[in-house]
């Protein structure tokens, strides 16, 4: 609590002029001395009070000054905090982008490796009625024979079609490099090269979709050879084996004008 020393001075100056003034109305019960003891003690009295006062606000400045510190420091602990928070987020967006990235390259990198396995894993293919497992460059080097054919270089496509059989002997395609090879052979008049693959692709699958034709190629052959005995015969056992076939249709028309 605050002292007012201003009225503590004004209280005991109306004391001591009290005291005077009765002094002298009471014939000399306080003289000189006894009242300028009691200024002086009055004073003594003031001086303490106004040194608290002055104590006491001067500890008071003390603990504002003491506090505002403490909350400046816990203001400027506040902002480093959140300068960190903010890094630490800023750190975390960006381990975020730099994972994705990583993610991201890594499922690319799984797909171009996928791709390029795939290049030389065998892969499912149909043809002339048959399916089958092919390598991605025997097919390629198939396609790229049969281009040559259709292309009208037969002489051509007869080294390509050896080429591949000897390289895939056991391919899938096979029988049909054997039937167009002998085509090849047949548009160049090699009738009994032909007949040797038109053959072979008989003996090797009986069964195969381009087989009642080979046998006919063979009646053809023979016919250009002038093998009509054999021609008849082969007509005939093509008539037999494969009755329902176009094929066979068409034996039957020749057989009637070997005749």
């Amino acid at each position: 609590m605050e002292i007012d020393v201003a009225k503590v001075l004004r209280w005991g100056a109306m004391s001591v002029v009290l005291c005077l003034g009765a002094g002298t109305a009471s014939a000399g019960i306080f003289d000189d001395e006894e009242a300028r003891r009691a200024i002086l003690d009055l004073r003594q009295r003031v001086d303490a009070v106004r040194s608290e006062s002055e104590q006491s606000a001067s500890r008071a400045g003390e603990d504002s000054a003491s506090l505002r510190r403490s909350l400046l420091e816990l203001q400027n602990q506040i902002e480093s905090l959140r300068a960190e928070m903010a890094k630490l987020r800023g750190m975390n967006e960006q381990l975020s982008r730099d994972v994705a990235d990583v993610q991201r390259r890594q499922k690319d990198m799984t797909q171009g490796v996928d791709d390029r396995l795939r290049q030389f894993e065998p892969g499912k293919v149909a043809i002339d009625g048959r399916e089958f497992l092919a390598e991605p460059a025997e097919k390629r080097d198939y396609e790229a024979a049969l281009s040559v054919f259709r292309k009208g270089d037969f002489a051509a496509a007869q080294t390509v079609f050896l080429d591949f059989l000897k390289r895939y002997p056991a391919s899938g395609y096979a029988p049909s490099a054997l039937f167009w090879l002998g085509n090849a052979q047949y548009a160049t008049r090699d009738y009994k090269a032909a007949i040797i693959n038109f053959r072979s692709l008989i003996g090797r699958e009986p069964e195969h979709l381009r087989a009642p034709e080979a046998v006919l190629s063979i009646a053809n052959c023979q016919i250009e050879l002038k093998d009509t005995r054999g021609a008849r015969k082969t007509l005939s056992d093509l008539i037999k084996a494969y009755p329902q076939s176009e094929a066979a249709v068409a034996a039957k028309e020749r057989l009637s004008r070997l005749k």
